[in-house]
């Protein structure tokens, strides 16, 4: 497993592939952080947004960096198609943990805000939601399902913007919703802990569906 997580580092950064996402989150947290002040779980609502689209843009990207004869040579060598997702998976979710240490520094350091432990264990919790979020999105979203990129563009955007923007629904919109009209983060981290557990959930759905939708293909 750990061979095939440095494979696809390698191979995400030698292609840039990464970089769309990256600077996609950047941007977005900067115009919606930049010379903030008051709520910190307002701020880190805006990063855990941020997060959840790159996310799934970069589980895409790690996904489609080989082609189909390529990746069945990583397949014969792993042994298991599924060893292969879950490899892609985890390499997302270590890209995905250095920007969310992006995301909890950079409204402290452009922002003024007050720092808690609790705000910074909520900003963590909302974060990790998001990058569970998007990935769960990203992966049947990738080119293990649609070889056409601009059906899988469609789809994407849509299940984005019906998970951030469908009122009440869990695990982003609510939690989102939760951190922009409290501004104690004390009592959020409850509720976060539970929609981050949702998130996770859908993840793991996410990664078997696309396995069993995949067949097991390159």
């Amino acid at each position: 497993m750990i061979a095939l997580i440095r494979y696809n580092f390698a191979t995400t950064l030698h292609t840039q592939r990464y970089l769309p996402p990256v600077f996609l989150f950047l941007g977005l947290l900067a115009v919606l952080t930049v010379n903030g002040g008051g709520s910190l779980p307002a701020a880190y609502a805006s990063a855990a947004g941020a997060l959840f689209v790159s996310s799934a843009w970069l589980a895409t990207a790690v996904l489609g960096v080989d082609d189909p004869a390529q990746r069945a040579i990583v397949v014969v060598s792993a042994g298991r198609s599924l060893k292969v997702l879950l490899a892609s998976v985890l390499s997302v979710l270590l890209g995905c943990l250095v920007l969310l240490v992006t995301g909890l520094v950079f409204p402290l350091w452009m922002g003024s805000y007050r720092l808690t432990p609790a705000g910074l264990l909520l900003g963590v919790e909302a974060q990790l939601t998001g990058a569970c979020t998007g990935i769960a999105i990203g992966l049947p979203c990738s080119r293990l399902l649609f070889r056409r990129q601009g059906h899988a563009l469609l789809t994407a955007v849509a299940l984005l913007m019906g998970t951030l923007f469908t009122q009440g629904l869990p695990p982003l919109n609510r939690l989102l919703r939760l951190m922009a009209t409290t501004d104690d983060p004390a009592r959020l981290l409850a509720p976060g802990g539970a929609m981050l557990l949702v998130a996770v959930a859908l993840l793991a759905t996410a990664t078997a569906a696309t396995q069993f939708l995949s067949g097991g293909k390159p």
